[in-house]
């Protein structure tokens, strides 16, 4: 089975996947929309992603891209997130005066970010590839901050390990196809909805799950695309493919002008 991930072999990504479908063939893509490209061109299986942060929050365009593209989330999946410097063979921790890593990353190492004052964070597009970058560059004032299976693909030297700011630090990842299909035991559903700016509406729109006590596991909003100051909710709750979640998605549609059910899943 092929399956594509955001970033570099080594990186988050890549460890997700290869926990999810052990055995499976990793397709590294430089960018999250190649991912979804290659999913629904039938080039890959399947796609891992990453989609939430327990310190950093949300990975926004991943979000979007759910709402925008055919896929299907048939699985999560929580990885630990230990963060490490990592530079090139025979650089000195003291001289290291830049570090890269994906933005997402850098966001959960504020604290040692602010301890080294002297240290410029540098945005880059991936964990695993800030590695690469710093050590087939040989460097000198230069390290990534990646994992540690990163630091042994390309040969990298550890200077600093667990530099995370917080030690419980997960990343949710889900596992997403093209074709729907609900795995045994899912009982977790994720969607997104629209509503209308009048008043009460989004009291009408969680009414349908607090009517059949049904558990929102989360709730956010963002930005819809091409329509400036509207906004799409997404909500996690916790039923599978059952006639609750059936009725109360129907009852949904009479308040939303927008439903979409990305994914039933079994929670992790």
């Amino acid at each position: 089975m092929k399956i594509a991930i955001q970033g570099e072999l080594g990186s988050f990504s890549h460890e997700a996947a290869r926990r999810m479908v052990p055995r499976s063939t990793v397709v590294p893509c430089a960018r999250s929309a190649e991912v979804f490209d290659r999913l629904e061109r039938g080039s890959v299986d399947a796609a891992v992603i990453p989609i939430e942060n327990s310190l950093a929050g949300s990975v926004a365009e991943h979000f979007d891209l759910l709402l925008a593209r055919k896929v299907f989330i048939q699985r999560e999946f929580r990885l630990r997130i230990v963060h490490n410097l990592i530079a090139a063979p025979g650089v000195k921790r003291a001289a290291i005066r830049r570090v890269y890593s994906h933005p997402v990353a850098l966001e959960q190492c504020r604290d040692f970010l602010r301890r080294n004052p002297k240290i410029e964070a540098v945005p880059f597009y991936d964990t695993a590839g800030a590695v690469k970058y710093v050590v087939e560059n040989k460097l000198h004032d230069g390290a990534g901050i990646a994992s540690r299976p990163a630091a042994g693909v390309y040969r990298g030297r550890i200077l600093a390990a667990g530099i995370e700011d917080d030690k419980r630090n997960f990343t949710r990842f889900f596992l997403i196809r093209k074709k729907r299909r609900v795995l045994p035991g899912a009982n977790k559903t994720s969607i997104a909805f629209g509503l209308k700016n009048v008043p009460g509406a989004l009291f009408k729109a969680l009414s349908v799950f607090a009517l059949r006590e049904i558990s929102l596991s989360k709730i956010e909003s963002r930005p819809m695309r091409g329509h400036p100051w509207e906004y799409v909710f997404y909500a996690d709750f916790l039923s599978g493919d059952n006639e609750l979640s059936h009725h109360a998605l129907r009852h949904l549609a009479e308040v939303a002008d927008l439903v979409k059910v990305l994914g039933i899943y079994p929670a992790a």
